[in-house]
């Protein structure tokens, strides 16, 4: 995985003349955005407005160009396909994110899952995994859903 990150943001996200080593929040994106794609494909359909909702996410909380959000996505969905669990993911994400940064990813993870206005059994599972390896209290993984399903419905109004 670290490779592959390393070739990535030094093609597509690092300025010239900066070292890896200057920017280490790159492997944090890239574990980042393979956990709500994994969200994402977790009901077994890769659907558009899924997909949109886990580009606005990465985008949005990366502060990253389009181009640059895409080559993530890409990335992150190639890394999640050959992870065997999420612990290469949120062990990074446990050393690095703060309480209120791994809230707010559970809740881009509900976002993800609510984006098609149903949330299967398979999705739910998931995101309740991945918040509890997070150390994110039950009380807030339900608020996140919450918040993320009524930022759902009001899309569609």
């Amino acid at each position: 995985m670290l490779q592959n990150v390393k070739k990535f943001f030094d093609r597509h996200i690092l300025p010239a003349g900066h070292q890896q080593d200057e920017n280490p929040d790159h492997a944090l994106q890239v574990a980042t955005a393979a956990l709500l794609f994994e969200v994402m494909r977790m009901d077994g359909e890769l659907k558009d407005v899924e997909r949109h909702a886990m580009t606005a996410a990465i985008q949005a909380h990366f502060e990253l160009t389009a181009e640059e959000t895409a080559a993530l996505a890409r990335l992150a969905e190639a890394e999640a396909e050959q992870a065997t669990d999420y612990y290469q993911f949120t062990a990074l994400i446990n050393k690095n994110y703060t309480p209120a940064q791994k809230q707010q990813l559970v809740e881009n993870l509900w976002q993800v899952a609510a984006a098609d206005h149903e949330i299967d059994r398979f999705e739910r599972t998931l995101v309740h995994k991945v918040a509890d390896l997070l150390h994110v209290p039950r009380p807030a993984q339900i608020a996140a859903r919450e918040r993320a399903m009524h930022a759902a419905r009001q899309k569609t109004k």
